[in-house]
């Protein structure tokens, strides 16, 4: 069953345009080494009657908003593949060089099994 890294970032939202622009990059760069999707999306209804723990996980300021974004792989052993190759690559150490658009101390992130596929 696929295998699936996950990410929850707090971004500024002065910086969501320059944030979209990395991701786009390093979307490509996954992409091309193998992963299966890459999906980033930004926060649009963090609080509502169920949950809204977005925020409050994140310890959201008023001037940000939530990315939560993932990557699917065939398999946990077909994703450390693909991040070996990825942490090698040019244009990702290219990007790692940049100022992030974000904290990057605030990120989570984690490798996920799935056991739901519909």
């Amino acid at each position: 069953m696929a295998y699936v890294d996950g990410f929850v970032i707090p971004v500024p939202k002065k910086n969501l345009a320059a944030y979209r622009r990395m991701s786009q990059q390093a979307g490509k760069v996954w992409k091309d080494l193998g992963a299966l999707e890459y999906r980033e999306c930004a926060g649009d209804d963090l609080v509502g009657k169920i949950g809204g723990l977005f925020p409050k996980m994140t310890k959201l300021k008023k001037n940000e908003t939530v990315v939560f974004s993932w990557i699917v792989y065939k398999s946990k052993a077909h994703r450390n593949a693909v991040n070996k190759k990825v942490m090698k690559d040019a244009r990702i150490a290219r990007m790692m060089k940049q100022p992030m658009p974000f904290d990057d101390k605030r990120m989570a992130c984690g490798g996920f099994k799935m056991i739901v596929d519909m």
